[in-house]
Order: C-alpha cells, then structure tokens, then sequence
C-alpha cells in the first residue's frame, strides 16, 4: 500500500476523479471473491462444488461485519507497539465526517476503509482452497471470524498501518504480497497439517470437474486484479498506478507462458489448468513488486513466478500434506517469489528511490524484504495451526467419513450443484421409429 507523500505546505482537498476511481477499483476488488469462488469450485469433484463457492461467499459477509465493528481501527488505527492499531472513533465506523479525508490523500476515509475492506474479504477465502471436501461449513465460518481478528487485522497494521514494524522497517509491499498471500499460504498449511488429507489422497482421482468454470474464475480475478494493485496506490496523479496496472498484465501473461512451458517440457501438454494456475502465479508474484519494478523486470517475475509456482505444486505429493487445490505452492510461494525479487529488480523509479541489487542498490532492501516474508509467514503459519487445532478439539474441524465419501454439498447445505433429474423430460418415453427405421426392419425381417 502506497505511503503517505504530501508536501508540507500542501493541504490535500477532496478529488472527484480519485473517490471515483478508488469506488471503482473497490468493487473490482470484490468482484475477485466470486472470482475466485468460480476459480476453486471448478478445481473440486462435482459433490463438493457448492461447498467450494460458499467458503469464498460466507467471508464477504464474516468479514464485512467484523470490519465495521472493529477490524478497520484494529489494522488502520493509532499504533500500539508496531502490533496492532486502535482508534475507539472509528469502532462500527463512528465518528467519521463523510468528506473526511484519508490522512495524505484525496480521498474519503469511507473509501479507503472500503477498499480496504475488500482486502480483508478475500485473504481468508484463499486459505479455502487448500481444505476442499472435508471441513464443517460452522467450523470453517469460525476459524473466519478468528482468523480475520487475531492474524489478519494485525498482519494488515504491521504492513501498511502507520507505525507498524514492517511499515517502519521499509518493508515494500504495494498491494498485499505479505499480508494477503502469504499470509493466507502459510495459514492454509498451518491448518492442512492439523485437519490432514482427504480420504482417497494420492490413491483416488481428484480432478477438476469443470474446466470452463475454472477459466471462468481465472478471467474474473484477472480482470479484477487490476483493482487490487492499481487502486492500491490510491490515487492517479503520478502514474505510479499506471505503471502497476501495465505490469499487472505484463507479468501474468509472462507466468502464463512460464506456466505452461514447463508444463510442456516436464508432462508433454499445454493444459488449461495451468494456463489458468500460471495467470494466477503471475498475478500474485506482481502484487507486491509491481510499483517497484520496470516492465522487463515484470517479464522476469512472472516468468520466475510461472515456472516455480509450477514446479512448487507438485511438493505436496513429495511430502504428504494435502494442499487440496494448490493455495501454497501458488499463493505462498508466489507471495514470497515476489515479495523478494523486489530486492533484485527494484528500479528506483517508481514508487520510490529504493533501487535493488540489478540496478545498483546492493542487498539492504533484500534483507528488509526477507524480515517481512519471514515474519508474516511464521506468525500465520502458528497461529493458524493452534487456531485450526483448537477448533478440531472443540467442535471438530471435520465432516464425518461418511460424509466426506458421499459429498460434502449434501451433507452441509442440503444442495447438489448440478440437478440431472429432469434431463431426460420426465418418464421414459417409447421411441417412435422413423419411416426410414421403419423400411430397414422390413427388409431385415424378410
């Protein structure tokens, strides 16, 4: 998230053009959380489809609520020990003048705080993936509403809040590298190594069941994706936000071909799965680097993000743990890929005079970025897995076996995704043959 630049014999005063924008690049934003609820239902067996879509859908309202009662001053508000922030004024969004500004900016604090908002939505949905067809629908709408107040909220205040220890540190992280994705990767595999596999793991298949779907998801994250980086610099009067949304698309492409190369060379098929993982790997490696870097440095994330992401999800069948639908060997890895190449590929020329190694800055934002990367990850990869251990020994994290093996959609919403029953139009009708049918029995018959 962009920091604050003003001049100081400047006031800021209220722009049309930038509220406008930052209204649009919000409901983008949102738009990626059925994005990605379409992108993870089509990856799932057809009896956990429904499942899928609601673990996504159930964070926008979780979220939201949490977000107005206190979420917002727990990630944005006065600093506490580069920890956590708290503002009592901002506790369900009292207190806030409808033209107030946000601090440094042109824009309402209304708009900041939604855009915001739509952050916190869609990073504990990405954890959703990696637990498909075997967690309690109550249990998993609870470790939300935890999950979003004792790891997310606070994560968000170390990285963008003022006076938070990443913040502070220098730590670049233009639209959510760390606090999104590899905060939700490493809570993702916090929780599948308490809750463990799915029965039939690594003996049943467990393909895609809609890849049109997938695409469909894909496209929609995409094309979303340009409101989460773009609008993360809050403003257009400088064209740092130009620059973001040119490597937004410049890298995905590039991780798309990455993707799929490997993919060619290492199985011998240019699939549309990978077609679809690899604009995601792209899109995720972008968020944090894409204010930093050039558009050839761009090419070379995503060609980097592509190929490793690629490489990267095949380690849960090297190692056991069931990473149902590849939430860390593409958010986590991703996150980290493009969270550190920052300190390579660093310009100096666009969201700040910060240069890395290639273009004379040395390693110092290198080790900076490495404090963040690591520090975010260690402490949602803990705390995820004791709240997930927690759940499991209280009310229980998973579906019975039973349920599990006959599908998770009928067991916990009474709702199947697809309804055959009426295809054939009813009862079974006597076929009425042709008169063509007809002439050919004759001659058989004589």
């Amino acid at each position: 998230m962009a920091p604050a630049i003003t001049l100081a014999a400047e006031t800021p005063t209220l722009s049309a053009a930038n509220t406008g924008f930052m209204l649009i690049c919000s409901a983008l934003v949102m738009l990626m959380t059925p994005g990605l609820a379409f992108f993870y239902g089509g990856m799932v067996r057809v009896k956990s489809t429904l499942n899928m879509l609601m673990m996504s859908f159930i964070s926008l309202g979780i979220v939201t609520v949490l977000w107005v009662l206190y979420g917002f001053s727990m990630a944005f508000g006065t600093d506490s020990g580069s920890v956590v922030g708290w503002n009592s004024g901002w506790v369900g969004l009292s207190d806030i003048g409808l033209t107030e500004l946000w601090d440094g900016y042109t824009i309402p604090v209304f708009v900041f705080l939604v855009f915001q908002l739509m952050f916190a939505v869609i990073t504990p949905a990405l954890i959703s993936g990696a637990l498909a067809d075997r967690v309690k629908f109550t249990a998993w709408a609870l470790f939300i509403a935890l999950w979003a107040t004792i790891v997310y909220f606070p994560v968000a205040h170390w990285v963008w809040g003022a006076g938070g220890w990443a913040f502070e540190l220098g730590v670049i992280d233009f639209a959510g590298g760390t606090a999104v994705h590899i905060n939700a990767g490493a809570a993702a595999l916090g929780v599948i190594l308490v809750i463990g596999k799915r029965i039939g793991f690594k003996k049943d298949p467990m393909r895609p069941h809609s890849l049109p779907l997938v695409m469909l998801g894909a496209g929609l994250l995409w094309f979303g994706w340009f409101g989460f980086n773009a609008g993360s610099w809050l403003g257009n009067d400088d064209g740092v936000g130009a620059l973001m949304f040119v490597n937004t698309q410049v890298a995905t492409a590039s991780a798309v071909l990455g993707w799929l190369a490997y993919e060619k060379i290492r199985h011998g098929a240019f699939t549309t799965l990978g077609a679809a993982s690899g604009a995601v790997a792209g899109l995720v490696a972008i968020t944090p680097s894409g204010g930093a870097v050039s558009p050839v440095g761009a090419i070379a994330i995503g060609v980097i993000a592509g190929v490793l992401c690629a490489m990267a999800v095949g380690l849960k069948y090297r190692f056991g743990y069931d990473d149902s639908l590849d939430v860390v060997g593409v958010h986590l890895v991703g996150g980290i890929l493009g969270s550190l190449l920052i300190g390579f590929f660093a310009t100096g020329k666009g969201q700040s005079d910060v240069a890395g190694l290639f273009y004379g800055g040395g390693l110092d934002q290198f080790w900076k970025q490495c404090a963040g990367v690591f520090g975010v990850l260690a402490y949602s990869l803990v705390v995820s897995a004791v709240l997930a251990f927690l759940l499991d020994r209280t009310i229980g994290m998973r579906v019975s076996e039973d349920d599990e093996v006959a599908g998770i959609d009928q067991a916990e919403h009474a709702e199947t995704a697809y309804d055959f029953s009426g295809a054939g139009g009813g009862a079974a009708r006597t076929a009425v043959p042709t008169p063509l049918a007809q002439a050919e029995t004759k001659k058989v018959d004589a």
